[in-house]
């Protein structure tokens, strides 16, 4: 599948999955980890080295841009919606900079590589190639997609998403 061409302010259903369809999420803090990368890397700045000081003990962290004020976050996307599972995710991100979702993207995926890498004593890839796109042409496709992402978590412990939410 080849990616779309990414255009400012047009919305994209961004997902992919762990190599050979591995689990990328083994427990809960790494859940947290990756919500917390979604809103660290989501800057034009450069992003900091959190092993520095992110506590995975108490999975608080205290973000460099908090400690500076005169200096305001620049989105490179908004976050619309997002669906973590066991070996894969969902985002549902609207373009905010010329190039932000490939940054934005590429931040997200090598940071949280890295930590899961070093927290598991492991090398190498953790998701299956670049990340998969479409962007979202219709009202019809907007309005089915956020239930879509949302109920992708129910098919873990009920079965199906059609016996669970009905035809849409």
């Amino acid at each position: 599948m080849q990616k779309p061409q990414f255009v400012e302010n047009e919305i994209y259903h961004i997902y992919n999955r762990g190599v050979e369809k591995r689990d990328v999420f083994m427990e809960d803090k790494d859940y947290f980890r990756f919500i917390h990368d979604l809103f660290e890397f989501n800057d034009t700045e450069v992003s900091f080295n959190l092993t520095f000081y992110f506590n995975s003990k108490t999975m608080y962290s205290e973000p460099q841009y908090l400690k500076d004020k005169k200096n305001p976050r620049k989105l490179l996307v908004e976050i619309l919606a997002f669906c973590l599972m066991p070996n894969h995710f969902h985002l549902l991100l609207k373009q905010k900079k010329e190039n932000g979702i490939v940054r934005f993207m590429q931040k997200l995926g090598t940071g949280y590589t890295k930590y899961f890498n070093e927290k598991n004593n492991r090398v190498g890839p953790l998701f299956q190639g670049a990340f998969r796109a479409l962007l979202i042409k219709t009202d019809a496709h907007m309005l089915h997609l956020p239930f879509y992402i949302h109920a992708n978590p129910l098919t873990l412990n009920y079965g199906s998403r059609t016996t669970i939410v009905g035809d849409i």
